[in-house]
């Protein structure tokens, strides 16, 4: 699966827009689509470094492993 970086939210008549570039992109135009589900889960994007399972900290998707690589990097380049 890949992000395309759209987000759009549901209003309250249950209805979600797809932009007309991602139709046009996958020739949606017309098309009907069927929706599935997977449990009882909501998708909730990933880590914008790695893709995993992540917390949002500070408006930001990161998962510990990528945010603690982050603290070091940045104490390195704090050091130097």
């Amino acid at each position: 699966m890949k992000a395309t970086g759209m987000i759009r939210k549901i209003d309250d008549l249950g209805r979600v827009v797809i932009p007309r570039e991602l139709r046009k992109t996958m020739g949606l135009d017309g098309a009907a689509l069927e929706l599935y589900t997977d449990g009882d889960q909501k998708y909730a994007p990933g880590c914008v470094c790695c893709g995993e399972a992540a917390e949002e900290v500070c408006g930001i998707r990161i998962c510990r492993t990528c945010a603690e690589a982050l603290l070091t990097a940045l104490q390195e380049v704090q050091g130097e």
